[in-house]
Formats: structure tokens, C-alpha cells, sequence
């Protein structure tokens, strides 16, 4: 059988070519860090209410008083927003009607947003957050098709490919008449921004080789995407109008163009599909760009002719043994919980007390400690420690706030953030953690399955945002809550830690509280051991 490792050991580990593939891959991650998120600014709601014509600026507090009913939110006895005295009064007296003619917008802090260009409020206050709804449930169908179009079409054709489809329809987006035509943009945006996130983590796994392909899954794509992230806040501060921050946000896409000519098609794909002479041509490529001599032949026909046809499993095998159906559950439910929160706190910035711009940056900023910190958790403690510690930490900390006095805004500030740091480090940590857990023959489709499966609570997750206009401290209450729970629950996955992969379902580790009936003969020796 062809063993494309050990054909192609000469290159070494960290020559030109890997650092070459290791930067520019974890680039084209950067636009993904500030796709999803910019509805924190696209699509908030800066201060309103009912337009009364007619209106007296020069008596406007009076005027006010006279012309809408009080209503209470968040706690607060404030000027209705949805509501106004009729003019002339019916015979019953005071008696209100809707926004017949419209709203009035407050231009402090946006000029524009999609909710001041579409009226996003009152009746319809509920399309801002199924609007970032669209866009998750297009990245859950990315999720579905990246790997099929991938192994059909290439990595890179599909990186590229899905680059340039969100460059354009980020554009289109911008350029939208109408919220529906808005949101069929974006739906169409949130599957090409999760395609080409996963191509290039592909890709760049294929490339590496398996001491730096932890580093480009850990640190480099993580570290771009947080860059990506901490950009938009920048960006939205100069940019107030929803139309021109996309624009801006858009053209970065198309500095990606001349990596076509430098990031190759991975030789592993190439080499699936009988292309043998392709793959050659790279890897030579390669051996020059170190300074190195490849070999005349490094494949051949019949080798690749000779590897065996191993038996199709489907996802009916991550549930069909006890040890991999609880492994399967467990993640499953951990997954929708930190995809939930992750998302849910990111969206919920707008809605915390000071500067959104302030707010966003810093929450930006944590990514940056929260893979450090990780990467560090990672080489030094257990992997049974690592999850549950970061999980427990973020879910205690967001259920703490409710305690917090509301003139002590900064330290709910702190503790929001350290929460976060949490939840995304937890979030960073299980795709390593997956990948220990599930055996060789089904993890990347077990990959696949709980990756689409943690889309679920993203789409919820503007809605747990969406609540905090009504009661600042239910997101937090709601999310702390289901953190702590999957931590607790997390104590139950075995410990991965030093020990060798599992190659087939049978050698699955049961859970912990398990881990006392099962005999260790039962699981086949031999195996390969990766140390982190």
C-alpha cells in the first residue's frame, strides 16, 4: 500500500514550502473571523420611536410626554417605542395606535443598519435575529456540502472557488433593495465562509506534516481568525453605514487572487483520484523550494493501483457500539451547548452596558488568550482537565453576573470576558480532543456529523442574544447554565491524553464511569501514538 508519509519524509518538516503553506492558509482564515459577526454591527438597534408629525422640537420633552404611553423595559419605566397617543384623542380618551407613519431613528453611534433601512422593529423586531438565523443555517449546509465538494472537486478549486463567492455575494449584499434580498445574500455567504474554512484546514492538514499540522490547526488558523475578528470592531467604528462596512469588508477577499499561483492542490486528493503525475509535480515543486533533490519516481502506478478497498462505514457506525454511541451523544450535546454560547455572547455584545465598539474589541482580544492558553492547557494537563476546567470556569462566571451590581459595570465586563475566553478555548480544544476520542475509520466523519450538529445551537444563539433587549441578564442566565451542565457532563469522556489513537470502533474508550468494568485485553494494542 502507498504510504504517502514516509514517500515523501525527504522534504523535512518546516522547510520554505511548509511555511509557505502554513501562512498563506492561515491567512485566508481571517475573512472568516469577521463575516459571521459583523451582525453585531449590521444589525443593531440603535434608539427609536413612533415619528409624530407636527412634532415640537422647541417643547420636544413636553411633546414627548404628551404623545407616547410609558412602558417598562428591561426593568426601566421608559417612553413607549412601538406606541402613540392617537391625535385627535378618540372619545375614550388617551387611547394608542402603532407607528402609523414610520419611525425616527437615533444617528449617534450608525448612520445606517438594516434595521433603520427596513424598519426592524416593533412587529417585526424578530427579522433581525432570524437574519443571523440565515446565515447559520447556510453555514450548516456548508457544513454538510464542504466535504462532499471537496473530495469531488479538490481542496483548492473549492477554497478559491467559495472565496470568491463570498467576496461577491458580500457585495451583493450591500447592494440589496430589500431585507428578503438581503437575507438570501447572506445565506449564500454563511455556506461559502464555512466551505472555505474547512478546505483550507483540509488543505493545510494535507500539506503538514504531523507535528506541524497540530501548530496550523491550533495556533495559525485559530490566531487568523481572531485577527479577522478584532478587525471589524476597527472597521465598523470608521465605517457607520451597514452598506459601507460590507463594501469594506469585502474587498480584503480580493487580495487573496495571487495565492492561487503559490497554495498548491493537495497531492494526497490528487493522488485519490489516479493523478499521480500532478501529485509528483508538486512534490518536486516542493523539494526545490527547500533546496533539496527529489527523487526520480516517488509514486507509481501500480502501488497506487495495489491499495486496498477497506470497508465503506456510514453514520450509522458512530451509534452501533455502546462505547461510540455514548462518545457520539456526549459530543454531540457539547457542541450545540459552546457553539450556543460561543455565538450567544459574541452577538449579545451590543446589548451590554458601555461602548459596542469597546466591548467588541475586547471580546475580539480574549481569542488571542483563550488558544494560548489552551495550546498551553493542551502540553501540560490532562485532557480531562482541560475541558471541564474551561467549561465550569465560563459557566460559573456568566451565572455570577446576575449577582453583580449595575454600578459595577466593569467588573460585569470582566467576568463576561473571562467567560468567553473560557467557552472559546473550550470551543478550540475539541476539535483536538474529537479527534482522540473517535477511531481512524469514522473520525472525519464524525468530525462532519457533530460539526453540523453544533450549527444547531448557533442558529438559536441570536435569539439568546435577541433576549437581551428585553432582560440583560436571561442570556447570561440561560448560557451559564447549559455550560455548567456539559462541563459536569464532560467529566465522563475518558482520557486521551499520551495514549495511542484508535484505528477501528473497537478499540473506542468507554466513559469514565466505565472505565472500571471494561477489561483493557478488549482493545487491540498497537496502535499509533501522537504526542502533543
Amino acid at each position: 500500500m502507498l504510504d504517502y508519509e514516509e514517500r515523501t519524509a525527504f522534504l523535512g518538516e518546516w522547510g520554505t514550502f511548509q511555511k509557505m503553506v502554513f501562512f498563506l492558509l492561515s491567512l485566508s482564515s481571517i475573512p472568516n473571523g469577521y463575516v459571521g459577526m459583523a451582525m453585531v454591527f449590521l444589525a443593531d438597534v440603535p434608539s427609536y420611536r413612533c415619528r409624530v408629525p407636527g412634532l415640537n422640537s422647541s417643547s420636544f420633552n413636553l411633546d414627548l410626554n404628551l404623545s407616547f404611553p410609558l412602558e417598562e423595559v428591561r426593568g426601566e419605566v421608559v417612553l413607549s417605542r412601538c406606541l402613540r397617543y392617537r391625535d385627535p384623542p378618540g372619545p375614550n380618551g388617551n387611547e394608542t395606535e402603532g407607528c402609523l407613519d414610520g419611525w425616527e431613528f437615533s444617528t449617534e453611534r450608525y448612520t445606517s443598519t438594516i434595521v433603520t433601512e427596513w424598519d426592524l422593529v416593533c412587529d417585526d423586531d424578530w427579522k433581525a435575529p432570524f437574519t443571523v438565523t440565515i446565515f447559520f443555517v447556510g453555514v450548516l449546509c456548508g457544513s454538510f456540502l464542504s466535504g462532499i465538494v471537496s473530495d469531488r472537486f479538490g481542496r483548492r478549486l473549492v477554497l478559491f472557488g467559495t472565496l470568491a463567492m463570498q467576496t461577491v455575494f458580500t457585495l451583493l449584499q450591500a447592494a440589496s433593495t430589500s431585507w428578503e434580498m438581503f437575507c438570501c445574500f447572506y445565506f449564500i455567504v454563511g455556506v461559502s465562509e464555512t466551505t472555505n474554512y474547512s478546505a483550507a484546514f483540509i488543505l493545510g492538514s494535507e500539506l503538514l506534516t504531523k507535528s506541524v499540522r497540530v501548530n496550523f490547526g491550533a495556533l495559525g488558523v485559530s490566531f487568523s481568525y481572531a485577527l479577522g475578528y478584532t478587525v471589524l470592531p476597527l472597521a465598523a467604528c470608521c465605517f457607520r453605514s451597514w452598506r459601507l462596512l460590507l463594501v469594506v469588508l469585502a474587498i480584503p477577499g480580493f487580495l487573496y487572487i495571487p495565492l492561487w499561483w503559490y497554495i498548491p492542490e493537495s497531492p494526497r486528493w490528487l493522488l485519490t483520484q489516479g493523478r499521480l503525475k500532478e501529485a509528483e509535480s508538486i512534490i518536486k515543486a516542493a523539494a526545490k523550494m527547500n533546496g533539496l533533490t527529489a527523487p526520480d519516481v516517488i509514486f507509481t502506478e501500480d502501488e497506487n493501483r495495489a491499495k486496498e478497498s477497506p470497508r465503506l462505514y456510514t453514520w450509522l457506525d458512530l451509534v452501533r457500539t455502546r462505547n461510540i454511541r455514548n462518545l457520539t451523544i456526549i459530543n454531540i450535546l457539547i457542541w450545540i451547548i459552546i457553539s450556543m454560547t460561543y455565538y450567544g455572547m459574541s452577538l449579545n455584545t451590543p446589548n451590554m452596558d458601555g461602548d459596542p465598539y469597546f466591548n467588541c474589541l475586547v471580546a475580539a482580544a480574549t481569542e488571542f488568550l483563550a488558544y494560548a492558553s489552551v495550546w498551553f492547557l493542551i502540553r501540560y494537563t490532562p485532557r480531562r482537565f482541560t475541558l471541564p476546567f474551561t467549561l465550569l470556569l465560563s459557566g460559573g462566571l456568566l451565572l455570577f453576573i446576575k449577582l453583580i451590581p449595575d454600578e459595577l459595570s466593569g467588573l460585569t465586563l470582566t467576568l463576561v470576558m473571562v467567560g468567553k475566553t473560557g467557552v472559546t478555548g473550550a470551543f478550540g480544544f475539541l476539535y483536538l480532543y474529537m479527534m482522540e476520542l473517535f477511531p481512524t475509520v469514522v473520525r472525519n466523519m464524525a468530525l462532519g456529523v457533530i460539526s453540523m450538529a453544533s450549527h444547531v445551537g448557533s442558529t438559536v444563539s441570536p435569539y439568546i442574544a435577541f433576549m437581551g433587549t428585553y432582560n440583560k441578564f436571561l442570556p447570561f442566565i440561560l448560557m451559564g447554565g447549559a455550560t455548567v451542565m456539559i462541563g459536569l457532563l464532560s467529566l465522563w469522556l475518558p482520557e486521551t491524553k499520551g495514549e495511542e489513537l484508535p484505528e477501528f470502533i473497537h478499540q473506542v474508550k468507554p466513559l469514565q464511569r466505565q472505565q472500571g468494568k471494561e477489561s483493557t485485553h478488549d482493545r487491540k494494542k498497537g496502535t499509533t501514538s501522537v504526542e502533543i
